[in-house]
């Protein structure tokens, strides 16, 4: 007997046994209704936050924190692209509780974003339902901060700063606006009239090619403000106004926390507004070619401008995608310097002779890293000033270089391998961007959570 106990003690130091696991677990005694108000008020708060610009990851830990708050200990959430479930199972000699809502596709709005995270923390400190559902009531019936006007002169003002950072003149400038906002107007008109949003990228980018090449024929006639003008510079800056609302860092972040089939459904979205905006200037080139007036190719990429002129283009840039985006002042503020980080971080990895993708990465990284840190302490959501500070790195002139390659290249082999150099080399600086941006969220959140336990750690440390 002495060995067998012997060696019943030894394994126990390796195995676990089922007198260890507890045999009951204690359960909330909540009614039907009561559960059905809080699933509800969970998935509609959820809803809100996907159509506002939050990944699915946020919007499962949202839905499930304020299922927790309300008593109900365990719930499933299940988010795609297209729809909200949320299950309650309270015992197994029960039918389970499940709601299902459909998501509708929206525009981001990082303010609105912003009040229900707010939300979230009252609801965790002891907010009543009744009160939370009418907080949330008037939290979704909130307009869109900026009235329609602003947003299209943003959108024009974006593309402009864009400009500043290739150097662009005074007249590049006016022209760069002007072809911006007609190119606003255009997609506006179009979405009103409820016209597919793959259109209205079409029209957007054959509007901003038809004023470039435009201008590129009245320049090569010596008309005096026109002549000298690169008008490459206005199709590269309203190609970047047209890629600057996709959720490019969303997408990305779903596929690294494993939504596949939200970041699926994400990712072939921003795919076909691309496509959209690569057929609207491919078919404005084409036109121009056969009117006579074809738009020459550089000799030369576009290369970005003087230091100075990087940054103040960049805070342009950045503040004005926090304007279309529905944030507000400090937001903004916060977007612009950002901007000049992650620039910062691409300069400085190109001193280094490293490639265009790997310092738009690192420069990406750089912007989402500090964007985590100083949002939860600045009290406005990560991916509002993560998405803004990466817009001046989107590879607008390398797409349309390819794009121009194209048109140029007649069929040719050697023509159309060197433009399809130049749109691979576009696609790669994207995934980089959408990389480095999830990374630096990644790794971020950690630290900022570290950092924060620290400092609430320091008065008792003081007291005693």
């Amino acid at each position: 007997m002495r060995p067998f106990r012997v060696f019943s003690a030894v394994s126990r130091v390796f195995h676990t046994t089922a007198q260890e696991s507890p045999q009951t677990e204690v359960l909330q005694v909540v009614n039907e209704r009561t559960i059905i108000r809080v699933l509800d008020l969970s998935m509609r708060i959820g809803d809100s936050m996907l159509v506002a610009g939050a990944s699915a990851h946020e919007v499962t830990l949202a839905v499930s924190r304020v299922a927790r708050a309300y008593g109900l200990g365990v719930v499933h959430v299940n988010v795609t692209y297209t729809s909200i479930t949320v299950s309650h199972h309270r015992s197994e000699d029960e039918w389970p509780t499940t709601l299902m809502r459909v998501i509708k596709s929206g525009i981001p709005d990082h303010l609105k974003l912003q009040r229900l995270q707010a939300l979230l923390v009252d609801i965790e400190a002891g907010m009543p339902l009744d009160e939370a559902r009418i907080s949330y009531r008037a939290i979704r019936r909130t307009p869109f901060l900026y009235r329609s006007s602003i947003v299209l002169l943003s959108r024009a003002v974006l593309a402009t700063g864009v400009a500043v950072m290739f150097g662009a003149s005074i007249t590049i400038l006016v022209l760069t606006f002007l072809a911006a906002l007609c190119a606003s107007l255009v997609q506006a008109g179009l979405a009103r009239s409820r016209v597919p949003i793959f259109f209205t990228q079409i029209a957007g980018g054959f509007a901003v090619t038809a004023v470039a090449v435009v201008v590129s024929a009245l320049g090569a006639a010596g008309v005096a403000p026109f002549t000298g003008v690169r008008a490459s510079i206005i199709v590269s800056a309203g190609i970047m106004l047209m890629l600057a609302g996709m959720a490019v860092v969303g997408a990305a972040q779903d596929a690294i926390d494993g939504f596949a089939l939200t970041a699926t459904g994400r990712i072939l979205d921003l795919t076909m507004q691309t496509l959209g905006v690569v057929l609207g200037i491919l078919f404005g080139l084409e036109v121009g070619r056969v009117l006579g007036y074809p738009m020459p190719l550089p000799s030369e990429p576009l290369q970005f401008a003087t230091v100075g002129s990087v940054l103040v283009g960049a805070l342009i840039a950045s503040v004005a995608v926090a304007v279309y985006n529905g944030a507000g002042f400090r937001t903004m503020v916060a977007s612009g310097l950002l901007s000049c980080i992650g620039i910062g971080g691409f300069l400085i990895a190109t001193t280094l002779n490293l490639g265009d993708g790997v310092a738009s990465g690192i420069g990406a990284f750089c912007a989402s890293f500090v964007g985590a840190l100083v949002a939860h302490r600045l009290h406005f959501p990560s991916v509002a000033v993560t998405t803004a500070a990466i817009i001046p790195l989107v590879p607008g002139a390398a797409v349309f270089r390819g794009l121009l390659g194209i048109v140029h290249s007649d069929g040719s082999t050697d023509g159309m391998l060197i433009a399809a150099g130049s749109l691979v080399a576009a696609m790669t600086i994207g995934l980089a961007l959408a990389t480095g941006a999830s990374l630096g969220l990644t790794l971020g959140t950690p630290v900022r959570t570290s950092l924060a336990s620290v400092a609430r750690s320091r008065p008792s440390v003081r007291k005693r």
